[in-house]
């Protein structure tokens, strides 16, 4: 047995995993509002500057 095999398996192990979180990155948790709140937040909170983001798209209705 090398002596470097331990260190050699360590680090092959940790990059192993550091490749799988790169390839399956977690869903981006977060709040997703609608145009409306938006606008309404952004004439309220954005000191004159109007911010808009465009509606969410719906499913259409068969």
């Amino acid at each position: 047995m090398n002596s470097t095999e331990p260190v050699t398996d360590r680090l092959a192990t940790d990059l192993d995993e550091d490749v799988e979180a790169a390839l399956n990155p977690g869903e981006a948790e977060g709040v997703f509002r609608d145009s409306r709140e938006c606008a309404s937040l952004a004439l309220i909170g954005g000191a004159g500057a109007l911010l808009l983001s465009p509606p969410t798209p719906r499913p259409k209705k068969a």
